[in-house]
């Protein structure tokens, strides 16, 4: 299962590579003179495209300007001469002569200033509010929800266009024999070039049963991308950038980032709201109604509601985000809605437009960048007509490759609208590009900075590349080196293998692990592997089973204090794993492995056995997992998925049986573990991320097979561990443990003055954890003495965070500054530390 920080990486590594080739320095230069005298003037002022504030005031006749972007307008303006403005080409940019002309005084028109924003003494003065009062008391809820069944037809388009570019970019080296996409390019408003990159459409049909139970369906009927259908990252990343959202909530979700809805209950304590006219939509009468924040720091929307004059439902919405928005790699936001209100309690979508301007770089308007674009068209509905149970029933064609394959006659008549030339012309230019050699170079860095793998021949990628170096106390300088068989995106089987090398310890580490999946309707899998490496356990509670789930402690390059207490582990596994129900798995896995202190003269894992003294604690055992991802969503149906983004649930449940005897295995032991963990959006006060594990172990184990509390002794910021413990300081035969962080979105910093301008954002946290050991449990292991449970009190740590540091869109920086809270009389205790990483998202 491909992560979410791979989808944040891949979506940064896209988004710097797309919009690093549309981004370029310009500049003009020239000589300013009276029109009349041909004299040089001085005290001009030269305003750079669209800009209000000058970027030079000339000191002589001659002047020379340099933007960090395109520069395709020039303004001069000086007292009693008439402003002067000159398009800027390629062409044209140098040496330039500016001839200024005398102004009259009877040449100066009318000035008019307009104010839409009125006043009001309170809000119960202002006609909006008593509209949007209406509003509320008769909220609508989707008209889905009302009746026994219904079926509708969605048709979703994504496209991708490069926005703002010139002659001098389509002049780079880097187009050298691509030249010809150019002839596909489109004329905006302003003279500019945008060029279609990337186009994806798909045709679902929706089912819904609400009585007796409740089941729904949404089943991909046909699907075309330009040119990418092998290219998962490139078409998941496009789908991960947008989520569902209802008007009348009131948070709405982009990015799973919370945006206060103008049609929310609370709207008035974000918005400023204005009637500003009575207007016709689709032949109903509506009041049209600007909005628009207090406060242009915060997360919020612009645009007008229009709301129908006798039944106060929400015909359409406008939503535009301010000029001051404070996202990464975003410039802007804009979506419009359009909705069918069938009876006075429910409304039923209708069309959805989203339009996303990203670029790394800059904010501002004329920075190259790249303008996503999804429509969303709802038709064909159809209710309360009997639909059989197998309609809900996953089918084995459902997940074959071809079944999405529809010919063109199948597209003209299943879209609601005919494709716009420039639209078309998007799958002509990706056929031509794919027989380039240039572009498929370009296509494959890209990929291989994403998936963190390089395809080194058909069915053989290299990787992951960032796991190339490490170091640690036991290995020193670490290099691990691997591959994996990948042919395409939806692989029934794939094996994966890694060597690695410590420079001093001077031994040979490796790792093998093959997966083979049977059905792709209910996922049913098998695998093995097995390794032999230094690993750092006790880092996480309710840990991974595959083979090749690594360890960050190969990679700590930075840590405080020593760390010694790695292990050495020499492990073989099986497993099946089969999904009865969507988005609920059941895994079973089988054990063998033997572990041993990989630095014993610093680290102990010897205990006691029958009166005799051990150091390789030998362990078989049987570990059933039940795993339920509520409302999450992926993409292909191979033996990896990739999951698009989502605020759904993740709980875990297992149940670890070790059996004495088997393999020579030395101890009959059983444990229970739980896992909840849930992303919550908390209208414009941010997000809140909430980790809740428990566990017993009910038999007595030494130390290599307890319930360690997570420490974090690296300078690098580790989720669910608790960053001023160290390795083993607590150990738990029975514990549970809690991390609460919120993610304020700047919701407080925009408060302050000169800070709201570095756009700063804050984090708060709070972590705690109780458990309790045995004294059996203390006495097996020989070094007893060291090991203990938070059971005096509630072990707890504290602190804030500051993210979103960094210049421009690219702000993936955090700092983190940790408290310890309790048990500071132990030795060798952290009460203070500072910790950073770096955060791939929004």
């Amino acid at each position: 299962m491909m992560s979410t920080n791979q989808f944040k990486y891949g979506f940064l590594y896209i988004s710097l590579f797309i919009t690093s080739l549309f981004h370029a320095q310009n500049s003009a230069n020239g000589k300013i003179v009276d029109a009349k005298t041909n004299k040089e003037i001085t005290a001009v002022e030269v305003f750079i495209n669209d800009n209000n504030i000058p970027v030079l005031t000339t000191t002589s006749g001659s002047f020379t300007v340099k933007s960090d972007s395109i520069i395709y307008k020039l303004k001069f303006q000086k007292k009693n001469y008439a402003l002067e403005s000159v398009e800027i080409t390629q062409d044209n940019s140098n040496n330039l002569i500016i001839k200024l002309s005398s102004e009259k005084v009877s040449s100066i028109e009318e000035v008019v200033i307009h104010n839409e924003k009125t006043k009001f003494k309170n809000k119960k003065e202002n006609p909006a509010y008593r509209i949007m009062q209406e509003v509320w008391k008769r909220k609508r809820n989707n008209g889905l929800d009302k009746f026994n069944t219904y079926t509708y037809k969605e048709y979703e388009k994504i496209q991708f266009d490069a926005n703002n570019l010139d002659s001098a970019f389509m002049h780079k080296k880097i187009f050298n024999k691509l030249d010809f996409i150019f002839d596909y390019a489109d004329s905006t408003a302003r003279g500019k070039m945008a060029l279609p990159i990337f186009l994806n459409e798909s045709i679902y049909n929706h089912f819904g049963q609400n009585k007796p139970n409740k089941k729904t369906k949404k089943l991909l009927v046909a699907q075309k991308t330009s040119g990418f259908q092998d290219n998962q990252v490139i078409a998941i990343t496009a789908k991960n950038l947008y989520r569902d959202i209802n008007i009348y909530d009131n948070t709405l979700n982009y990015f799973d980032i919370g945006f206060p809805s103008p049609v929310g209950t609370d709207g008035f304590s974000t918005y400023d709201y204005n009637l500003t006219d009575t207007v016709s939509i689709r032949g109903e009468r509506a009041y049209k109604i600007r909005y628009q924040p207090r406060r242009t720091e915060v997360l919020a929307f612009q645009g007008y509601l229009y709301i129908d004059t006798d039944s106060y439902a929400v015909l359409e919405a406008t939503l535009k985000s301010t000029n001051k928005i404070n996202i990464n790699f975003i410039n802007s936001i804009s979506t419009e809605l359009e909705y069918d209100n069938p009876d006075d309690e429910t409304f039923l979508p209708k069309k959805y437009v989203t339009e996303i301007e990203m670029t790394p770089f800059s904010k501002k308007k004329t920075a190259k960048s790249v303008i996503a674009k999804r429509s969303v068209d709802y038709s064909d509905y159809d209710f309360d007509k009997p639909l059989s149970d197998t309609v809900f029933t996953r089918r084995k064609e459902e997940y074959d490759d071809r079944f999405v394959d529809k010919d063109d006659a199948f597209w003209t008549n299943a879209r609601p609208d005919s494709l716009s030339k420039e639209e078309k012309g998007v799958y002509e230019m990706l056929d031509r590009l794919q027989q380039t050699p240039k572009f498929n170079r370009i296509i494959k860095l890209t990929e291989t900075l994403a998936s963190r793998y390089y395809n080194v021949t058909k069915g053989i990628d290299l990787g992951p590349i960032t796991s190339i170096y490490g170091k640690n106390e036991v290995e020193g300088d670490r290099i691990r080196l691997g591959a994996r068989t990948y042919f395409t995106q939806n692989d029934p089987w794939r094996v994966e293998f890694y060597n690695a090398y410590g420079f001093k310890d001077q031994q040979f580490k490796y790792g093998v692990e093959g997966r083979y999946m049977f059905n792709r309707v209910n996922r049913f899998m098998i695998g093995g592997g097995t390794k032999r490496d230094i690993t750092q356990l006790g880092v996480q509670l309710t840990t991974e089973d595959g083979i090749l789930s690594r360890s960050f402690a190969s990679s700590t390059v930075f840590a405080r204090g020593e760390n010694a207490s790695l292990s050495s582990v020499n492990q073989t596994s099986f497993f099946t794993s089969i999904e009865p129900w969507k988005n609920f798995q059941v895994r079973v896995d089988g054990t063998m492995q033997s572990i041993k202190s990989a630095n014993p003269s610093g680290f102990s894992l010897m205990y006691f056995r029958n009166g005799d003294l051990r150091k390789t604690t030998n362990d078989s055992h049987v570990t059933i997992s039940l795993i339920a991802r509520p409302g999450a969503t992926f993409s292909q149906t191979g033996v990896d998925r990739y999951e698009h983004g989502t605020l759904a649930p993740t709980i875990v449940l297992k149940y670890t049986r070790g059996i004495e005897g088997l393999f020579n295995a030395d101890f009959n032991y059983n444990k229970l573990q739980f896992m909840f963990y849930k992303p919550i959006l908390l209208g414009s006060w941010g997000k809140t991320l909430l980790n809740f594990e428990a566990g017993k172990n009910f038999d007595t184990v030494p130390l290599a097979l307890q319930n360690i509390i997570p420490g974090n002794q690296s300078y690098g910021i580790v989720p669910n561990t608790f960053a001023q413990l160290n390795y083993y300081e607590f150990v738990a035969d029975t514990y549970s443990t809690l991390h609460i962080e919120h993610h304020f979105n700047g919701k407080i910093l925009s408060f302050i003055p000169l800070i709201k301008k570095l756009k700063l954002r804050e984090v708060a946290f709070i972590r705690g954890a109780y458990g309790s050991l045995s004294d059996a449990s203390k006495n097996i292991n020989v070094d007893n003495i060291k090991y203990s449970a938070p059971d005096q009190q509630i072990y707890y740590e504290y602190g804030f965070g500051i993210e979103n540091i960094g210049f421009g869109n690219i702000r993936i920086f955090r700092v983190d500054f940790n408290w310890r809270g309790n048990y500071l009389d132990r030795q060798d205790v952290s009460k203070f530390g500072i910790k950073a990483g770096f955060q791939f998202g929004f």
